[in-house]
């Protein structure tokens, strides 16, 4: 009984680093949409390309279900993903990129996307790291900027 118990409570405490080992999550100031937008226009800037913009909440609403606010913006730069894909084609899966921002029950919006070590770990690619890394520090950038408050 002893073991069972000390299992689940180490459980609880793997999930929500589990979950940080994943992803990286910002709370951003902003509304949803100004929140996407502001990361659009920064990566524009930079010379990322985005390929589309997907908002969840109006889907849910065409079939009459409510969802609060959620978008989704998917973007990429050829020059990072095409040495991953070369590396391990399957890691097209999750490439172009994607972050998605969302309003909680609480009102409160965040920005989050996935981390490229995940990312790595995930499609077994080795011999990139120096692609991981900068992605890992443009995406970092870039996120924090979208968030910034004014």
């Amino acid at each position: 009984m002893r073991i069972i118990v000390m299992l689940v409570v180490s459980m609880l405490f793997l999930a929500p680093a589990h979950a940080d080992a994943l992803m990286v999550v910002k709370q951003s100031p902003y509304p949803v949409s100004k929140t996407l937008d502001r990361l659009t226009t920064i990566m524009k800037k930079k010379g990322i390309t985005i390929f589309a913009r997907v908002n969840h909440g109006a889907g849910a609403k065409s079939v009459g279900l409510e969802l609060k606010p959620t978008e989704l913006l998917i973007f990429g730069n050829p020059k990072l993903g095409t040495p991953l894909m070369q590396a391990k084609r399957e890691i097209g899966v999750d490439l172009p990129l994607k972050a998605l921002a969302w309003q909680d029950d609480a009102g409160k919006v965040w920005l989050g996307y996935t981390k490229p070590d995940a990312l790595k770990a995930r499609h077994g690619v080795s011999g990139r790291d120096e692609v991981f890394k900068k992605m890992t520090g443009v995406l970092d950038k870039l996120t924090s900027a979208a968030v910034k408050a004014e």
